[in-house]
C-alpha cells in the first residue's frame, strides 16, 4: 500500500517541484554579451613606491606642467616626463616618473603632488632624476574608470580585485534579475553602485608664485599657499600640505556637477564643469565658500580668468553633450552675479590661456589662435595668428614663451613680438 500511495503521488510532487522551480526561475535571467572586461592592478602593486626610470617618448599627450625650468609632461594613467627646459629651444629629456593611474599633478617647492590611482603622493623631487615618495593618502579620490572602446558596454566591475588598467573585450554571461536594465553600465558588483567615467582629457589653470608651479587651462590640481585643491567627479578635495611629509586631508566640498577644470585669480577659485562655472573664495585656503555661478548648457568647460573677465571655452560632442563650440567672455566685475558679454563661434574649443591682453586658445582641429583681446567685444576681429596645421589642446603663456601641447607634440613659442611670433622647439608625441 506504501508504495501504491508513493507511486501516486509522484505525478503531484513532480507538478509541485515544477511550479517551484518555475517561480524561482521567473525573476532570473542569464545574458550574454560582448563588453569590454576589466584588466586589474592590485592595490598592493599599485602602492608600491613611484620611481624614475630613463628617459623615454612621450607616446599619448596629457597635461602640462611647470616649474622652475622644468617642464612636467603627463602620459595618461602612465606617470610624468620631466624635461629640463632651462633653453626652451632646445629642452632635454631627463627622466620619466612611473606613477600608475596619473592624470593631474601640481608642484611647490621641491615637492610634486600626483594622483596615483586612487591615491595621493607626494614625491620629493630635490634631485629630479630619483624622485623619493615621502608620503601617501591612500583612497582620497573615488574609484575612477578609465577610458574604454565605446562600441562595447562595460562589464561588471569588483573594486576588490584593484584598479582598472586596461580591457579585453570578451563575451560575457551573467545571471541577472529581468528587472534588471541591460547592459550594465559602469557597475560595480561589491558595492552595487554605478561608478563615472574618468573625465576625459581633463586640465586646468594655476595661481603663479615664486615656489608653486603653473598648469594649463585644463588642470584639475591646484595649490593656493598650505593647500593643495584636488578636483575629482563631482567634489573637490582640500589638503592640507604645510608639511608635505605629513599632508593633511581637510575638506571635501561636494559641487553636484561634474567638475572639470580649476584656476586660481587673486582670492577667488575658479571651478569648470559641464554646466557652468563654479566661484569661491578662498581667501581663507583652508575653507572655501561658495560664492556664485554662471550656468550654461551642458559642455566641457575650461576657464581662465584676467582682470575681472573669465574666458570660458564650451566644447559639443562625446560625453560633453551640446551641439554649440563656443568661446565666453564673462564680466566679473560684480563676483555675485556673473554677466556674459560676448560668445564666439569656435570649431573645437580646448583649453586657453590669457597674458596681459594676448589671449590664445587652442580650437581642436582648428589649430591654435592667438588674439589681442583689449576689447572684449570684438575679440574676433583682432586675431594675430592662427596655427592651422596641429590638433591644439591646451597652452600655458609663461613670459614671452608659449607652451603648448597638441595631438602631435608639445611646441614652444617665443611671443614678445606678437607681430613676428617664433616658433622655438618641437617635442614629438605619438612618434609624430
Amino acid at each position: 500500500m506504501k508504495t501504491k500511495n508513493l507511486f501516486l503521488a509522484a505525478p503531484w510532487m513532480i507538478l509541485i517541484l515544477m511550479s517551484i522551480a518555475s517561480c524561482k526561475d521567473s525573476s532570473v535571467e542569464y545574458r550574454t554579451y560582448t563588453a569590454n572586461v576589466p584588466k586589474y592592478m592590485s592595490y598592493e602593486d599599485m602602492r608600491k613606491p613611484a620611481k624614475s626610470v630613463a628617459a623615454n617618448a612621450i607616446q599619448v599627450s596629457g597635461k602640462i606642467y611647470i616649474k622652475d625650468n622644468y617642464l612636467f609632461i603627463n602620459e595618461k594613467y602612465k606617470g610624468i616626463h620631466v624635461f629640463d627646459n632651462t633653453n626652451p629651444s632646445s629642452p632635454v629629456n631627463l627622466t620619466f616618473i612611473d606613477i600608475p593611474g596619473n592624470v593631474d599633478m601640481a608642484v611647490r617647492g621641491n615637492y610634486l603632488y600626483a594622483d596615483n590611482y586612487v591615491d595621493l603622493v607626494v614625491l620629493d623631487i630635490s634631485n629630479i632624476t630619483s624622485p623619493i615618495e615621502v608620503a601617501r593618502i591612500k583612497d582620497i579620490f573615488p574609484y575612477t574608470i578609465p577610458d574604454a572602446p565605446e562600441m562595447y558596454p562595460i562589464a561588471s566591475i569588483d573594486q576588490q580585485q584593484g584598479v582598472i588598467v586596461g580591457w579585453q573585450v570578451q563575451e560575457v554571461t551573467e545571471e541577472v534579475s529581468s528587472s534588471q536594465g541591460y547592459p550594465y553600465y559602469y557597475y560595480d558588483k561589491g558595492s552595487g553602485n554605478f561608478l563615472f567615467n574618468e573625465a576625459s582629457p581633463a586640465v586646468g589653470g594655476a595661481i603663479t608664485t615664486q615656489t608653486v608651479g603653473v598648469g594649463g587651462s585644463m588642470a584639475r590640481f591646484i595649490i593656493n599657499g598650505d593647500q593643495f585643491y584636488g578636483l575629482n567627479q563631482n567634489n573637490m578635495q582640500v589638503v592640507n600640505i604645510s608639511q608635505p611629509f605629513r599632508p593633511i586631508a581637510g575638506t571635501k566640498i561636494e559641487m553636484q556637477r561634474n567638475v572639470e577644470t580649476v584656476f586660481i585669480d587673486s582670492t577667488y577659485l575658479f571651478v569648470g564643469t559641464q554646466t557652468g562655472m563654479l566661484i569661491y573664495d578662498v581667501s581663507t585656503p583652508a575653507a572655501p565658500v561658495f560664492k556664485s555661478l554662471y550656468d550654461h548648457f551642458q559642455s566641457c568647460d575650461p576657464v581662465v580668468v584676467k582682470d575681472k573677465l573669465a574666458y570660458v571655452t564650451l566644447r559639443a560632442g562625446n560625453r560633453c553633450g551640446n551641439w554649440q563650440n563656443l568661446m565666453e567672455v564673462i564680466d566679473l566685475h560684480n563676483i555675485m552675479t556673473p554677466t556674459l558679454l560676448k560668445s564666439y563661434p569656435m570649431t573645437e574649443p580646448y583649453g586657453l590661456g590669457i597674458d596681459n591682453k594676448t589671449l590664445f586658445v587652442c580650437d581642436g582641429s582648428a589649430g591654435l589662435k592667438i588674439y589681442d583681446a583689449t576689447d572684449p567685444l570684438q575679440i574676433d576681429q583682432h586675431m594675430l595668428k592662427q596655427y592651422t596645421d596641429l590638433n591644439a589642446y591646451d597652452v600655458i603663456p609663461f613670459g614671452s614663451i608659449l607652451i603648448m601641447i597638441a595631438q602631435d607634440g608639445l611646441y614652444q613659442y617665443n611671443y614678445s613680438d606678437l607681430q613676428n611670433i617664433v616658433q622655438l622647439s618641437k617635442i614629438p608625441i605619438g612618434g609624430k
